[in-house]
């Protein structure tokens, strides 16, 4: 294994947290924290990514690009990244973004879409910013159908790819067979991004690194959608103990933690019946409550519900598809009564 570079993701995966309400003040805060404990990539959109403040994916309390711009003014040594989603972000908020600071683009796409990206990163290459690649979602699809995605976006100009598991449903088995597949495909750098609604984060973030990752995301206190992300400063520790800490001030991180995140977080993250209900199911969060106001309908566990859309592998998008596994929950049900 070899020491990884670090982003942190507390300012856009945490903002799902934070139903998107980060100050300017706040991210001043964080920036100057993780800029002095040595991070050396920070990450600052709306969790939605460039453009998602809408009322689709909720409003952001300041104007991201304010956000963005308080962050690039603050960091000394840390450069700042943003995400963007085909569909969502847009050329203008890239080319905007670039021009107040920002070093580096993650484009994020479903495992399956990645051929969506092509203009975006040669937009992103264009502008002179590191493009990063993001297979969102990728325990529905097998390691060989990844590397296909990865190519593309190799082809098309990334200098990473990162495996995401975005609904925080696997295992590090699962991390470690997507990431060494990766490796051996491409000739560019592979990332691992975690979530932790199976509590395995950390561990899972550990065996991507062991299957040859160069890249890792963490966040403050773990802030980020679902059960959080691997804790940042939890990940900064376990790397220093194993001899592979890339300049990271492990104090300073566990500092940052306590006294800047801590006292402005709603709740902390943790695999609750909630959180873990979506990653033992593998959807996405935002189907969470979708499938309660609908299992409350037709008197179904939502369980249940989502344990069939994940089995059906739906991604974000297909949330009309939560009426139909209730009906045909409930007509399995009368068809199983009337059986017996």
């Amino acid at each position: 294994m070899n020491p990884p570079r670090l982003t942190d993701t507390t300012l856009r995966d945490g903002s799902h947290a934070m139903k998107h309400r980060f100050t300017s003040e706040q991210v001043r805060a964080i920036v100057t924290a993780l800029d002095e404990a040595g991070v050396p990539v920070i990450e600052v959109s709306h969790g939605d990514g460039l453009g998602g403040s809408s009322i689709q994916y909720g409003f952001s309390l300041e104007p991201e690009l304010d956000l963005i711009a308080e962050a690039t003014r603050t960091a000394r040594r840390a450069r700042i990244a943003v995400l963007l989603l085909p569909g969502i972000g847009t050329k203008d908020l890239l080319e905007r973004a670039a021009e107040l600071g920002v070093r580096v683009a993650r484009i994020a796409t479903q495992c399956t879409e990645a051929d969506i990206s092509e203009q975006h990163f040669g937009i992103a290459k264009k502008l002179g910013l590191e493009a990063v690649g993001f297979l969102m979602m990728a325990h529905i699809r097998p390691p060989e159908v990844l590397v296909e995605q990865a190519k593309l976006m190799e082809s098309y100009g990334a200098d990473c790819v990162y495996i995401v598991d975005s609904a925080g449903a696997m295992l590090p088995p699962d991390v470690k067979a997507r990431v060494s597949a990766l490796k051996e495909a491409l000739s560019i750098q592979v990332g691992f991004h975690a979530h932790n609604n199976l509590g395995a984060a950390i561990g899972n973030t550990l065996a991507a690194l062991e299957a040859g990752a160069d890249q890792v995301d963490g966040s403050l206190r773990g802030l980020g959608a679902g059960a959080g992300n691997a804790a940042t400063e939890v990940l900064a520790a376990g790397l220093d103990k194993l001899g592979l800490n890339p300049g990271l001030d492990v104090f300073r991180l566990m500092d940052a933690a306590e006294y800047v995140v801590a006292p402005l977080m709603p709740y902390q993250p943790v695999p609750d019946r909630d959180s873990l209900t979506i990653g033992y199911a593998g959807v996405y969060s935002t189907f969470l409550l979708h499938a309660k106001h609908v299992a409350s309908r037709f008197g179904l566990d939502a369980r249940d519900i989502l344990v069939e859309l994940g089995r059906r592998q739906a991604v974000a998008g297909q949330e009309d598809w939560i009426v139909d596994v209730a009906v045909d929950l409930v007509e399995q049900e009368a068809g199983q009564r009337h059986a017996s």
